[in-house]
C-alpha cells in the first residue's frame, strides 16, 4: 500500500493516508477563547479532511486534549454544533499542557476516506 503525506514539513506532515484510512497531526490554532480556537481547528480538520478526500462523517476517531479540563463544556458547544449526527467517533478528551501556553485546546482524528 501506498502513504501519501498532506502539507509535509521538517518535522512533521500534517495528515497522511495510508490505504483508507487517513490520520491527521494535532490541530491547534490561535485564538482569545476555547470557542474561538476549537472553531478555527475544526475548520483546519475540515479543508485537510477534504484534501484528504473524506469529510466529517468519516470520522473514525478523535482526541480532545484541553489546556483546562474546566472548559470541557465550551469546547463541546462547538464541537456539537460541528460534530456530524449520526456519525460521531469514537473519542476521548483529557487534560495536557500543550505546547504553549498560547494554546487552549489541541484535537488529533483519524478518518475513513
Amino acid at each position: 500500500m501506498s502513504i501519501t503525506r498532506i502539507e509535509v514539513g521538517p518535522r512533521m506532515s500534517e495528515a497522511v493516508i495510508h490505504g483508507s484510512v487517513v490520520y491527521l497531526a494535532g490541530q491547534v490554532a490561535k485564538g482569545d477563547s476555547v470557542t474561538a480556537q476549537t472553531q478555527a481547528v475544526l475548520g483546519q480538520i475540515d479543508a485537510l479532511l477534504a484534501q484528504a478526500g473524506t469529510d466529517k462523517t468519516k470520522l473514525l476517531t478523535a482526541t480532545i486534549y484541553l489546556a483546562d479540563i474546566s472548559t470541557f463544556a465550551e469546547m463541546n458547544a462547538v464541537w456539537d454544533t460541528w460534530v456530524s449526527a449520526g456519525n460521531t467517533p469514537a473519542r476521548a478528551t483529557v487534560e495536557a499542557a500543550l505546547a504553549t501556553p498560547d494554546y487552549k485546546v489541541e484535537i488529533v482524528v483519524v478518518a475513513a476516506i
